[in-house]
């Protein structure tokens, strides 16, 4: 093995030296504005049929579709053939079978499914294609288990680093949000699925979800916090939305004529059902005339529901009309026949758990992974020397796929970082593994995690004895140390948010102490939101962030350390120095307490940071290569544009380093003379583009001037305000390597 890697490296080296002397420079002509094309979603071609089932309905039967009959299906009418409409959870995967009338396992033996990467890992990519991926091989595996809805994608934006789901959403910013959210979506549809793409809308804390009103100003409601929303309607034809637990301006989401019938139907031309979260819905007759179709929920009798036996009711009190009920029959109707549930013929029948599902999951992960740090270019890791390695950290053997309160996923295969390393090194090199720390929570009376207030799982920071002796005792024995820590899903779980930034576990004390004895050390982060890493980034000048990354996390891992893959993944949203640094944080309106006020406006993430001039820790759309990429040369196909028009934005991208790799061109546009309030600067396009060493890439983005449009509240109308915008080109928010100015007439 160790001929191997010499004759590698001699090999590389000769490559390097090939390349230097002649560069080439090839074009790249696809842009980040590839379309996906949906299936076609109009219920009226199934409205004979409809209306015929319709009026052989009894009351009861009608009223029986629109709420939960069971823990994850609303009711069917079998002597019409009429089926129930049966779903699953799904942001990590498809969610193991649970009993119809609880939450406990049902006990099956043929539930088990991949494990996918976490959205905040999709979103890593910077890759829509892989987006698309992840929703096709997911919905595949929906069919497979007989689900006809799944309640995914999570699309909220990320306001606070704090969110206990931050590792459920994509992103902080509104235009990478759409543009990964659109082709999950049409994945997930292509194989007769619904998705419900969730939550809408402005649910962005767990703290007080159930209760909190949301006051935001219209035009950050509308630039910040729908725009996925509105694509996911207008240009991916979802079938389903989620109504969020959440008040917005006085009214649950749930009940919320201004959202959900006034924007979504009427604006943007929905034709799907509206979905409750579960236990979300608080009246009968007023969340069924405002918007909603279906109630899910725990933990009454499926009959005490809002729109079960009080329904009934109401319809016979003549508090509503029967042709109201059968509008939202209607509408469940027509996503059952739009996904082929009724006279299905050729129906998708999906598959589940496959070697190619296993690496899809993988390809996702791998492009995920974000190198942080490599200051002595430690990585990737140089094995020639090396005969022992220490392993460190709960991290290292900890899976995720389950666990936390939420979704998870029953799998097979989990590929732990510990597992993928062992996997992947060469035969030879010995292992030293130490746990380090313990995974040890506060615990209440009942030996339970406890939850306070708004605040998660509260991690104890002491480090046991026992454990870090075997730490420094593994590190000391190894000729380096790679140290697994950060965070995972019983601390980042659903339901509640975290307390702080602060490492949990004793984890930057175990750095420091195992540097002591061994310098040579990687850090890795596992992890799905920003945590506090001044500290971290002081003891190592390597230092890598993983998520909770699927099935074949632990081998892409490996493979990245390894450097048998160039990173390529940037982070998704900014990682502040310091929590009152953050937008939410520093206006102090997080979480709120019957209210919370977003007063910060426009300035959600990289908005803030970049507009107040506060530096990050690491910027939004941050992450380094183990090669050396330049920006150069961005020019326009012309100086001046009409709205109609779109911009064809072409530049160079130079592999000055010496191995292939992959980099993300971001495309950020600002307008410094604005009449208007504007952020410094905003993600308007971007590509990844795969460069090999010594090569340069000619790249094109096209942006569409509409994308220039603000909300202008007094006209209830997009507008393009004419006048001089700068397009700049850079890696990250704060990396802005080119830049053009242009004009809009």
């Amino acid at each position: 093995m160790r001929i191997h890697y010499r004759f590698t490296l001699i090999v590389l080296c000769a490559l390097v030296v090939i390349s230097c002397k002649e560069e080439k420079t090839d074009k790249v002509t696809a842009s980040n504005q590839k379309e996906y094309t949906p299936k076609v979603f109009d219920v009226s071609k199934f409205e004979s049929k409809i209306d015929s089932l319709i009026s052989k309905m009894t009351l009861e039967e009608k009223i029986g579709m629109l709420h939960g009959n069971s823990m994850f299906a609303t009711g069917g009418v079998e002597r019409l053939g009429v089926p129930e409409l049966k779903m699953a959870d799904g942001p990590l995967g498809i969610r193991e079978e649970i009993s119809r009338t609880s939450w406990a396992p049902a006990g099956w033996n043929n539930d088990f499914a991949t494990y996918y990467p976490a959205a905040g890992a999709v979103a890593a990519t910077w890759e829509p294609e892989l987006s698309y991926v992840f929703g096709n091989s997911v919905g595949q595996e929906a069919r497979a288990r007989g689900k006809d809805m799944l309640l995914s994608p999570a699309i909220n934006i990320i306001r606070t680093p704090l969110g206990g789901r931050t590792y459920e959403y994509f992103t902080e910013d509104p235009f990478l949000n759409k543009k990964l959210s659109v082709p999950f979506i049409v994945g997930v549809q292509d194989n007769d699925v619904m998705t419900c793409v969730k939550h809408y809308a402005v649910n962005n804390q767990e703290t007080n979800r159930g209760t909190v009103d949301v006051l935001v100003d219209e035009r950050t409601l509308r630039e910040i916090y729908l725009p996925a929303y509105k694509a996911a309607v207008t240009e991916a034809n979802a079938y389903s939305l989620m109504g969020a637990y959440n008040k917005f301006r006085g009214d649950y989401l749930c009940e919320n004529d201004l959202m959900l019938n006034k924007i979504l139907r009427d604006e943007w031309g929905f034709q799907g059902v509206v979905v409750s979260d579960w236990a979300a819905v608080h009246t009968t007759v007023k969340s069924l005339v405002n918007g909603l179709d279906i109630e899910m929920g725990t933990p009454k009798p499926f009959n005490e529901f809002f729109l079960a036996d009080k329904l009934i009711a109401a319809v016979k009190a003549g508090e509503i009309s029967e042709e109201e009920i059968n509008k939202h029959v209607k509408r469940v109707l027509g996503v059952l026949f739009q996904v082929k549930a009724i006279d299905g013929v050729d129906r998708e029948t999906g598959s589940i758990a496959t070697e190619e599902h296993y690496k899809e999951s993988y390809n996702i992960a791998v492009e995920s992974i974000v190198l942080l740090e490599n200051d002595d270019d430690v990585l990737p890791l140089k094995l020639e020397d090396v005969k022992s390695i220490a392993v460190i950290g709960n991290n290292a053997t900890k899976k995720n796929a389950l666990g936390g309160f939420g979704a998870g996923v029953k799998t097979k295969r989990e590929i732990t970082p510990l597992e993928g390393l062992q996997n992947r090194l060469p035969d030879g090199i010995k292992i030293n593994y130490a746990e380090g720390y313990l995974e040890r929570y506060i615990e209440n009376n009942n030996d339970q995690k406890e939850n306070i207030s708004h605040n998660g799982p509260i991690g104890v920071k002491e480090l046991d004895e026992t454990k870090l002796q075997e730490a420094l005792t593994a590190a000391k024995d190894s000729d380096l140390v790679i140290i697994l820590a950060g965070s995972n899903r019983d601390y980042e779980t659903e339901a509640s948010d975290r307390l702080d930034l602060s490492l949990p576990f004793g984890q930057e004390e175990l750095i420091e102490k195992v540097k002591v004895v061994n310098p040579n050390i990687v850090v890795v982060m596992i992890g799905g939101a920003p945590f506090d890493l001044n500290k971290v980034k002081e003891q190592t000048s390597t230092l890598v962030w993983s998520w909770f990354n699927g099935s074949e996390g632990g081998n892409a891992l490996a493979d990245v350390l390894l450097g048998n893959v160039n990173p390529s993944g940037k982070l998704p949203w900014t990682m502040p120095k310091k929590l009152s640094d953050s937008p939410a944080h520093a206006t102090n309106s997080f979480p709120g307490d019957e209210i919370v006020e977003y007063k910060e406006g426009l300035l959600v993430g990289y908005r803030w940071f970049d507009t107040k001039n506060i530096e990050p820790l690491y910027p939004f759309g941050y992450g380094l290569s183990y090669t050396n990429f330049e920006i150069s040369n961005v020019k326009t196909d012309k100086e001046t544009y009409t709205e109609n028009e779109t911009i064809e934005v072409t530049f160079n991208v130079k592999n000055a380093g010496g191995i292939d790799g992959k980099e993300v061109a971001q495309l950020y546009v600002s307008k410094s003379d604005s009449s208007i309030e504007r952020p410094a600067q905003e993600l308007k396009g971007f590509k990844k583009v795969l460069v090999n060493n010594g090569a340069t890439e000619n790249v094109t983005i096209n942006l569409p001037v509409k994308e220039l449009a603000y909300y202008n509240v007094d006209k209830k109308a997009w507008v393009v305000e004419t006048g001089a915008y700068k397009l700049k080109i850079g890696n990250s928010s704060r990396n802005i390597q080119s830049e053009v100015l242009i004009d809009i007439k």
